[in-house]
């Protein structure tokens, strides 16, 4: 009924436009004076009338005052002779200009035809959009059950491993698959098989999409890809009718790359979601997994699927036969880094002497697109200072960006706030640099970003990927340093170490339930609880006693009042080393590590064990 009433609503209103126009051109303003043949026998023979056109029975007249003037002759006689009756004068038929036209034919026609073609061609129009909307309607309802596949075509954004910075063993992986579709030969006469499927692993971010897009570069076979997402429609039997017209159109053009992307969309484990078996979205799983390893094996066609939750994939998805590779996509280290950092500074105008090593060392866990953000915020940052070139300082700022928010130099803030900020951020960077092992301090600031009234910046000499009990001591440590500051300077303590504490306490159950580093032994307690259809944690099972709960309880207080004693006694000791930091950072606002760890020299701090 929606498409009749616009068609209809569009019908009238292209009959009232045609009316209007029509009227617009044929109705004119001023309606000429309409003579009798009598009085314009009159006017001539008075010498009024200067110019007589004839134009069949119509006669159109000019009056000597320049008004107009219409009349009619009669039909079988001649506009002369029945003058000359009404008693026209010659010296009055001399004085006026006689003009005959003949009528044309189109407007003859015209007025004959446009009355009776113009309704039926506009009624015609109003059919032929209706049929065409219903023949629409008809092409959809038949390739409802077609995939949305795409076939890669590039262009000039063809991507190369060679513009893939890091992941070299992922690209090893993927360079046989490559050499397999570009060279099947060689694997053949050994008798190795075709993998069926390569599965890429990854946290959001860290390129799965982007490696895939290189695959298509390297290799000269067709590359499709589609999101899992597409295939899965609330009608049943849909999704799984778009799983074998995906596959389908890949054998086709085989040897061919089909890439999905997302793929725990539908492959999600079996038996976890609401509907049982008759779940549209394992439905479509099942199809996938027939058309992976089914009872035609003799296809050339590879898959590529893209996921950061393999953990809630189905199993039955993951065994030989199906994903024969599972290609692990890391955050990237700290060459890794520098190297994505210099692919995404091509096009930028990067001033001279930059040193792209540094911004590598501020982003720790930052991954491939997070690098690239990076990049584009500081570019951003530099034309806002209207600047010619991106400078270092502009990565710098970009970086606390990204992990902070920006800058809330607006914010109104009294005298009183300001010192307690200063003498909090002092307190943490001061705990932090006076542990041994704990991290260097970067930068301090007291100018607040997003939700954060100021900040102390710590960052890690190397890449860490584990991480030590004395390490998570240093870190509560730091973190109890501003809660410490506050209550030993002032005699009370504020809101601005909630979040702190909320970090701490965290960091110290996990210490005890966790990582089996507390009096308690080598032990884990709790048991999570993960909803697959959800695809989250939804609890922890508490698979211990009341007694042990109290153990544990007592631990984290340990861990706890340890790691505030020791923050407090290291500010005790060195308290006049405190004021100077914060008394800097009210005069500054921001201090950077160098100048941190000059301010410290004076008072010989020595740095000692938790």
């Amino acid at each position: 009924m929606s498409n009749f009433s616009k068609n209809l609503f569009w019908a009238v209103t292209t009959l009232i436009v045609i009316s209007v126009v029509f009227s617009a051109l044929f109705n004119k303003s001023a309606k000429p004076e309409e003579l009798s043949l009598n009085q314009l026998a009159d006017k001539m023979n008075g010498g009024q009338v200067t110019e007589v056109k004839i134009n069949g029975e119509d006669l159109s007249i000019k009056l000597s005052g320049g008004a107009d003037a219409v009349s009619k002759k009669e039909a079988e006689a001649s506009l002369s002779e029945t003058l000359k009756n009404l008693g026209v004068t010659s010296e009055a038929f001399q004085k006026v200009k006689f003009t005959v036209e003949n009528q044309s034919g189109f407007q003859f026609w015209a007025g004959i035809l446009i009355p009776t073609i113009l309704p039926l061609l506009v009624i015609g129009l109003i059919f032929w959009f209706m049929f065409r909307q219903a023949k629409g309607g008809v092409n959809q309802a038949f390739s409802f059950g077609r995939s949305n596949i795409k076939l890669s075509n590039f262009g000039k954004e063809k991507v190369m491993f060679s513009d893939v910075a890091g992941l070299k063993e992922a690209k090893e992986e993927l360079a046989e698959v490559v050499e397999f579709l570009k060279t099947p030969k060689k694997f053949l006469d050994l008798g190795a098989k075709i993998p069926r499927g390569v599965l890429l692993m990854g946290p959001p971010g860290t390129g799965k999409t982007l490696i895939a897009r290189a695959v298509a570069g390297e290799s000269n076979v067709p590359f499709f890809y589609i999101s899992a997402s597409e295939f899965v429609e609330m009608f049943v039997g849909v999704g799984a009718s778009r799983t074998r017209d995906a596959f389908m159109t890949a054998k086709k053009a085989a040897p061919a790359i089909l890439f999905i992307d997302e793929i725990d969309a539908v492959g999600r484990q079996r038996g976890a979601g609401l509907g049982g078996g008759n779940d549209e979205r394992e439905q479509t799983l099942n199809q996938i997994l027939v058309e992976l390893d089914g009872f035609d094996r003799d296809t050339r066609v590879i898959v590529l699927a893209a996921t950061n939750r393999p953990d809630i994939l189905d199993p039955a998805l993951l065994r030989p036969g199906r994903f024969d590779r599972r290609v692990i996509l890391d955050l990237p280290d700290i060459n890794d880094r520098e190297e994505i950092l210099k692919i995404h500074s091509r096009g930028k105008m990067i001033a001279t002497g930059i040193d792209l090593r540094k911004v590598a060392v501020r982003t720790p866990g930052f991954s491939g697109a997070d690098l690239a953000n990076l990049m584009n915020e500081g570019a951003i940052l530099a034309a806002r200072g209207n600047k010619k070139t991106i400078g270092q300082e502009d990565f710098y700022e970009a970086v606390e960006k990204i992990i902070l928010g920006p800058e809330r130099r607006s914010r109104v803030i009294s005298k009183r706030e300001k010192e307690i900020t200063a003498y909090h951020e002092g307190g943490h960077a001061l705990v932090a640099a006076s542990l041994k092992g704990s991290d260097p301090v970067h930068k301090i600031s007291i100018i607040s970003r997003g939700m954060a009234g100021g900040y102390t910046m710590k960052l890690p000499i190397e890449e860490q990927r584990l991480r030590t009990k004395t390490q998570f001591l240093n870190d509560i440590a730091m973190m109890m340093g501003g809660y410490a500051s506050e209550q030993l300077m002032f005699g009370d303590v504020s809101t601005g170490a909630s979040n702190d504490l909320k970090e701490a306490s965290e960091l110290t159950r996990k210490l005890v339930t966790r990582y089996g580093m507390s009096e308690l032994g080598p032990v884990t307690f709790g048991k999570t609880e993960e909803m697959i259809f959800l695809g989250r944690e939804i609890g922890t099972e508490k698979n211990y006693s009341e007694k042990m709960a109290e153990k544990i309880d007592d631990e984290v207080r340990k861990f706890t009042e340890r790691s505030y004693a020791i923050a407090r006694r290291i500010l005790q000791t060195h308290k006049k080393a405190l004021q100077k930091i914060a008394e800097t950072l009210i005069e500054k606002e921001t201090i950077e590590g160098d100048e941190f760890y000059n301010l410290l020299k004076p008072f010989k701090i020595k740095a000692i064990a938790v």
